[in-house]
């Protein structure tokens, strides 16, 4: 039986609990549990490489392998073995840098002062990463700032210790203990669900004549660009993982299906933001069509379930069945209302795109939209060569 707490002194938990659900709190929390796991391997890898350098190169105190191993594989849950070599590369041209310039003329200011120029310059020069130049510059700063004494193996022993800890980290990205469609999975899974939403408010718009439902569609659209970019990065680094990665390779084709799936998502976004922007037009034009809205909607629960699918693996047939249905009846054929005309026809890009994600090929989705009545592909589709016009996707007019 717990005994009540003294009068005056509140338990624990009522003084944890507030703090704990403050914003900023919450999402230092939330970063903590997403940066846990490849600190740890980061940390395994900065020991093992410490051990390392220790039993292969005598050296009693070789700390410049751990700093090239953590500095190469860093935290960030995507962790791409170009990268990591990069990185470490940009650490050990900075102690090596550091290594000769003390070797030749000492330490001071004046020696200090040139070879970080030297290394910024010549990091710079080798690869495009301001992260490579900084790292370069920073680790010849330590390098020059240590004593000479402090240094183990001679004047390229420092070197030598950066060096293999680069090659530690190399070998640790390629063993990440982390499925790479993770992530992946979950943004698709992410991004289509928030585009399903913004159809749904389009949608509510259309057959309620609600012109907050417009602005909020509008404003959702335009809030998922960090997460498309996210999804594109995340696709990007897993498909160098499993490429290289002996444990990973046989995930190769599912991640090349997962970026081709981003980039017509990307599409269908872009796209939804446009359609967003004339429902909000139509409704303060006093516009109500629930026939209209009924369609934007299943399109909406269609993304919403093509985004379960890619989030869970799964070959996304009922939701290209669905996508197909709904093809049929984006007809605008005869279709003399300008407003409506436009808002089916933003709608068939979608669907387009949408049955693109889905595993259409570009003719299969052609041939969906075609039996409604408009051969060839929908007009009007943003895209990477036809981009939206300013303003029409969130982007500043310029």
């Amino acid at each position: 039986m717990s005994t009540p707490p003294p009068p005056g002194r509140r338990p624990w938990s009522a003084l944890v609990t507030p703090v704990l659900g403050r914003p900023r709190v919450r999402a230092g929390l939330g970063r903590v549990r997403v940066a846990a796991q490849p600190v740890a391997w980061a940390s395994l890898a900065a020991g093992v490489a410490y051990a390392v350098a220790g039993a292969l190169l005598g050296h009693p105190y070789p700390f410049f392998a751990s700093v090239a191993a953590f500095s190469a594989l860093g935290f960030s849950p995507d962790v791409q073995p170009r990268r990591v070599g990069e990185l470490a590369f940009g650490v050990s041209l900075g102690v090596a840098m550091g290594e000769l310039i003390q070797h030749e003329f000492g330490s001071g200011p004046v020696q200090t002062t040139v070879v970080v120029f030297l290394a910024a310059l010549i990091g710079r020069a080798i690869d495009p990463s301001p992260v490579v130049t900084t790292q370069s510059a920073v680790q010849a700063i330590v390098v020059l700032g240590l004593p000479a004494a402090a240094s183990s193996g001679g004047p390229v022993g420092r070197w030598t210790d950066a060096l293999l800890g680069g090659l530690v980290a190399l070998v640790f990205s390629l063993f990440v203990p982390k499925d790479p469609r993770r992530r992946p999975r979950m943004l698709a899974r992410t991004v289509l669900a928030e585009l399903g939403d913004v159809l749904a408010l389009v949608g509510r718009a259309l057959a309620q004549g609600d012109t907050v439902a417009a602005a909020e569609s509008l404003r959702r659209g335009r809030a998922t660009q960090g997460l498309l970019v996210a999804w594109a990065e995340a696709v990007t680094a897993s498909g160098s993982t499993a490429r290289i990665s002996p444990a990973w390779r046989r995930h190769a084709h599912e991640l090349v299906v997962l970026d081709a799936a981003s980039e017509f998502t990307d599409r269908a976004v872009r796209t939804s933001r446009v359609l967003a922007r004339r429902a909000g037009v139509s409704v303060r034009e006093g516009v109500r069509d629930p026939c209209l809205a009924g369609l934007v909607e299943e399109v909406g629960l269609a993304a919403r379930r093509l985004g379960v699918a890619l989030g869970e693996g799964r070959e996304p047939i009922a939701p290209r069945e669905d996508l197909e249905a709904v093809a049929v009846r984006l007809d605008t054929r005869g279709e003399r209302d300008p407003g409506r005309h436009v808002v089916l026809t933003l709608l068939r890009s979608i669907t387009f795109d949408l049955l693109r994600v889905a595993g259409c090929t570009e003719a299969q989705a052609t041939a969906a939209l075609g039996r409604a009545g408009v051969p060839g592909a929908p007009d009007a589709r943003p895209g990477p060569s036809t981009p939206p016009a300013p303003g029409e996707d969130g982007a500043p007019t310029p």
